[in-house]
């Protein structure tokens, strides 16, 4: 009896020892294949990934890179079988409806893609990275005011998520109201600050502060009544920031640059929490008024519209406050920008100024 139960332990401790070892393994293929991805060799990935798929053949991780590796290669139809059955997973994350997004939409299967976002944000409906691609998916029917409601959405539901920031910014260029432009943007370049979309959105943000003040409507901002006072809706919001900007109008009747900004944007800060900070609190406007508090907001406007306004002049000034500036980008890394989920003020209201989007 003694012997019978010895010989089924020593069986069953082999048979884990077995599988330990299998997964050890795997585990390293599937490393040594995400270093082939990353190297763009993506036949030796597949080849890797089968491998460790032998080992570990219920893995749904393995399984989606396999499909994903496939998607990367474009080989769209080997992708696809293997991704779709992935879906109906209780594993299905959001990473796999992105990856099947993009495999819908390089095979022009429209339709298929439309019925998977809806889908996928049903099952993740606080997720920025598939608000942000159905956005794109309708932006390429040019359903410009659906595809700006997802990215919208987004915003409100993952405000940390960058992605829709970018594209709000893109579809507001268009618009006869630059104020979202102008808060979105700025938003955008805080949590995304060095890439060539900041660049692009640097440019953008000091064209939409111009567009706000050759708005003759700016001059006749009216100061939301009592009742409004009480009300946190987007219109109010929206009429509180003009108002505020609409005291500003003399600073700029030199022109709009780095200088006039920082003057403009000095002074509504303090005029907004003098009258609208407890009402429309807003993570950005807090952010402003640390960075005036710590003596940094001059660099940070720098930052901002420099490069866009004038490189040189930029860098001239850059190389005479080397050491304020540096302070600023420090402080900028130890202390990011974070939008909160409660300060969503946009009512969603778009006119599209032209069609040249």
């Amino acid at each position: 009896m003694r012997s019978s139960l010895l010989s089924i332990f020593f069986f069953l401790a082999g048979v884990l020892f077995s599988s330990t070892v299998a997964a050890q393994d795997a585990k390293e293929l599937y490393s040594t294949a995400n270093n082939f991805i990353r190297n763009g060799d993506y036949s030796n990935a597949i080849l890797v990934l089968n491998q460790a798929l032998q080992l570990d053949p219920e893995n749904f991780e393995y399984k989606k890179q396999l499909g994903f590796t496939f998607y990367l290669k474009g080989d769209l139809n080997k992708a696809k079988s293997i991704i779709e059955p992935l879906l109906n997973s209780k594993e299905a994350d959001v990473q796999v409806f992105q990856i099947a997004g993009n495999i819908y939409k390089g095979r022009e299967d429209w339709k298929t893609a439309q019925r998977m976002y809806a889908r996928a944000l049903k099952k993740f409906p606080k997720s920025g990275e598939l608000y942000n691609d159905n956005g794109n998916l309708q932006m390429n029917f040019k359903m410009y005011d659906a595809a700006l409601r997802s990215w919208l959405k987004g915003i409100e539901e993952d405000p940390a998520f960058p992605g829709n920031y970018y594209n709000a910014v893109k579809t507001y260029e268009y618009s006869n109201d630059p104020v979202w432009c102008i808060l979105y943007g700025e938003t955008f370049m805080n949590m995304e600050s060095f890439t060539t979309r900041t660049a692009e959105v640097r440019n953008i943000l000091l064209e939409a502060y111009k567009k706000l003040f050759n708005d003759p409507s700016l001059f006749d901002s009216v100061i939301p009544d009592e009742k409004s006072r009480k009300s946190r809706s987007g219109n109010d919001f929206i009429q509180a920031y003009r108002q505020s900007m609409g005291k500003q109008i003399s600073v700029v009747t030199g022109g709009i640059d780095p200088d006039a900004l920082l003057m403009v944007r000095t002074r509504f800060i303090l005029d907004w929490f003098n009258f609208y900070g407890m009402k429309f609190p807003v993570a950005l406007f807090d952010f402003q008024q640390q960075l005036l508090r710590e003596g940094m907001f001059e660099a940070y406007n720098q930052w901002l519209f420099g490069p866009a306004a004038n490189q040189a002049g930029y860098k001239a000034w850059v190389a005479l406050h080397k050491q304020e500036y540096d302070a600023f980008l420090k402080f900028q890394r130890n202390h990011p920008l974070k939008p909160r989920p409660d300060e969503y003020y946009n009512d969603g209201r778009f006119t599209l100024a032209n069609a040249g989007y």
